[in-house]
């Protein structure tokens, strides 16, 4: 999610992380029992250990072994697993490992036949001088059998900022300390900027840095300058600061997770490789940055990307990277569950309306109107157009596009840069309304064309499109009425390219995952599908008409691919009894029936909430706090979706937390826990457990035969 909508230093000591107990060790081992040696042997493991994707006879275990007296080296360690958490007995025992320099001395190994719905623990050991560290105990679970007829239960969790922001919500979920059978985590597991002004703290003990700054991109926001990873290291970096938090080291430590990426462990608001920082002043395809945060991803993140990769150590360099990459994965949790893990951000199209749009360019003239039968809705002037390359309008042209060279300039691009940019957008057919309006600004005032007896036709302003480079009306808040139109007629026109939002490899593999025997059919989509709608037509105190419309409120997420996002969802619905899409980024959680599939949005992890980003974004945009859309747009926005969707069934925009779903043969009992976000820049692993158990509230959900009521 963009977090432009609103929009140091790490740990500093290794022994500061929770201390962990001793652990038991065979008869040839040396007992390592006191405190001052346990935090010792955490020092070789900073970042603890963690697992991940498990099937009922396999889970892929990681962890990142260093010897700070012998850095970038490799470190030769090996791995424990036992049934028994004091390993008096061992499932397997592996030496040989070799946690790689050339990997930041991360390893993830793939454990197999291992016994279904089992819980396993795991140790990692480093041998120096002839005394052994021993790694935290790791805590995992393999899935059920296909055939075994048990409920299913997980948490999902998303967008866990940290800068500046605290795991209070981690930490509730370890309080509950839960049996779930996986955490399914829908992506922005890191963050890529290291202090971003308009969303995260620039003055905080909560802070990444870069070991290599000069590989970063520096960005700016006004006046403020920080950095956003684009090096190797830069991505390593983040991943090593997450991970050195203690409340999220032991949930890896306990349950073994299922990941996919959303936009943030690459760049904000990313299609491919491409980033989105200029908003399309510059050309941001950036491959080789892209496959650097890849390559850190797979490091970190006990993933099998394969789902078939041999027992033992997962050759990261031989895990596909862009543009051939392949995390979409299914697994099956018993009889009941086919999970399906879908990526939604590789393979994706840019967005609908381009960043550097031309307002008034006409993208359905007349003919197109005609054709969709739909002209007779467009006769009002506002829909009127004119052709700058033909008479009597081609004098017109220069002065549009001296316009429109000022315009690129005052945004930061260079004279050269503007006016290529003006000879590619300003031609051809061109709204009269935004013509006018410029013409009417210009040095020597044009007088206003009348519309009277032009042609009707669709541009970029009719959707919400109003500045050369802008967010609006562009990824977020754009018309829905009309942007809806448009993107049907540029689907068909473009043979479904502009929608493909999983590439043609991937919704054939998902065609043929929905047709699986499984009773209920989990999909996991890291952007939401609940249709998020400002309603605004019958609001008579906004004084500004042109507002008083449906505005869709984010087109980064599957409402600005409407189109495929319909054909997907009655597909899934036409081949199955139950379903349910699992779905994050928006930072609120949402619950709603879309073409009848129901479909759960998880509020983030820490960061800032979808009502505390819309609130800056409109105050930035010159409404103020008391305004009638501020009203509707933010201090009612709950009320103001449901209205403007009526398959809404639950919604809370300004609280963090997880959801926990349980899956049952006949029904699904979705629970989300929440805190308010006023208490994310508090560190509540100081505080009791009474105290950050009193700050949560609950709200339950039944899911059941396409409907979702209150439990």
């Amino acid at each position: 999610m963009s977090q432009k909508m609103n929009r140091r230093t790490i740990l500093q000591s290794v022994v500061a992380v929770a201390a962990s107990t001793a652990f038991a060790c065979s008869d040839d081992e040396t007992t390592v029992d006191t405190q001052s040696e346990s935090e010792k042997a955490r020092a070789y493991f900073p970042q603890s250990v963690a697992s991940g994707d498990p099937r009922p006879d396999s889970v892929v275990l990681w962890t990142r072994a260093v010897n700070s007296a012998q850095s970038n080296t490799d470190t030769a360690i090996s791995l424990d697993v036992s049934t028994d958490e004091n390993f008096g007995s061992f499932v397997l025992q592996q030496q040989g490992l070799t946690a790689q320099a050339a990997h930041d001395n991360a390893i993830k190994v793939k454990v197999t036949n291992l016994q279904a719905r089992t819980t396993y623990y795991y140790r990692f050991i480093y041998e120096d001088g002839g005394q052994k560290f021993i790694s935290p105990v790791g805590r995992t679970k393999t899935a059920p059998n296909p055939g075994d007829d048990v409920p299913v239960k997980f948490v999902v969790g998303n967008c866990q900022d940290y800068v500046g922001r605290y795991y209070n919500s981690w930490q509730r979920l370890l309080q509950l300390n839960a049996d779930v059978d996986a955490i399914i985590f829908l992506g922005d597991y890191i963050y890529e900027t290291t202090g971003d002004p308009s969303f995260q703290s620039t003055s905080t003990t909560r802070g990444v840095s870069f070991t290599e700054p000069d590989g970063a991109l520096v960005q700016q926001t006004g006046i403020f300058k920080y950095q956003a990873a684009s090096a190797l290291s830069n991505y390593r970096d983040i991943y090593k600061t997450v991970r050195q938090d203690p409340i999220i080291q032991k949930v890896h430590e306990r349950y073994p997770f299922i990941v996919v990426w959303d936009d943030h462990e690459f760049s904000d608001d990313c299609w491919g490789s491409n980033a989105t920082y200029q908003d399309g002043k510059k050309l941001e395809k950036q491959d080789e940055r892209r496959r650097n945060a890849e390559q850190a991803f797979f490091e970190f993140i006990p993933i099998d990307t394969s789902a078939s990769a041999p027992p033992g150590p997962i050759d990261v360099n031989s895990e596909p990277r862009y543009p051939n990459t392949h995390i979409y994965r299914d697994f099956d949790f018993g009889k009941h569950v086919k999970l399906i893990v879908t990526d939604y951000r590789t393979y994706r199209p840019d967005h609908i309306i381009p960043e550097d749009g031309y307002p008034g360019t006409v993208v359905m003239d007349q003919a197109a109107l005609e054709a969709a039968q739909v002209a007779p809705y467009f006769t009002d002037a506002s829909f009127a157009y004119i052709n700058v390359d033909v008479a009597p309008f081609a004098a017109l042209k220069p002065g549009l596009q001296e316009a429109y060279v000022f315009l690129a300039m005052k945004a930061g691009l260079s004279l050269d840069e503007a006016k290529a940019k003006a000879a590619t957008w300003v031609q051809g057919n061109l709204a009269l309304a935004y013509v006018n309006q410029v013409l009417a600004q210009s040095p020597t005032p044009v007088a206003p064309i009348s519309a009277e007896g032009l042609p009707r036709g669709l541009a970029y302003v009719h959707m919400g499109k109003v500045g050369l480079f802008d967010i609006r009306g562009s990824r977020y808040v754009v018309v829905k009425d009309t942007f809806d139109l448009y993107a049907a007629y540029h689907y068909q026109t473009t043979a479904k390219a502009s929608e493909n939002a999983w590439g043609a490899a991937q919704e054939a593999w998902f065609q043929d995952k929905v047709k699986a025997s499984n009773t209920w059919k989990v999909v996991v989509s890291s952007v939401s599908v609940t249709s998020l709608v400002w309603d605004l037509r019958a609001k008579t105190e906004i004084p500004d008409p042109t507002l008083r419309q449906r505005f869709y409120f984010n087109v980064d997420h599957w409402d600005g691919f409407p189109t495929k996002k319909q054909e997907l969802l009655k597909t899934l619905k036409a081949t199955n009894v139950n379903a349910l899409v699992l779905s994050g980024d928006i930072h609120a959680s949402y619950a709603s029936v879309e073409y009848g599939i129901p479909a759960l949005t998880g509020p983030a992890i820490s960061s800032g909430t979808v009502q505390e980003l819309a609130g800056t974004a409109l105050l930035g945009a010159g409404y103020y706090s008391g305004s009638a859309i501020y009203r509707y747009a933010v201090a009612e926005m709950d009320a103001t979706l449901k209205a403007g969707n009526p398959g809404l069934a639950f919604a809370n925009s300004e609280a963090h937390g997880f959801l926990m779903v349980e899956i049952r043969p006949d029904q699904a009992l979705a629970t989300y826990h929440l805190i308010p976000s006023s208490e994310i820049h508090k560190d509540y692993s100081l505080r009791s457990d009474d105290e950050l158990r009193a700050k949560f509230i609950s709200q339950s959900l039944v899911i059941q035969n396409g409907t979702i009521t209150s439990a």
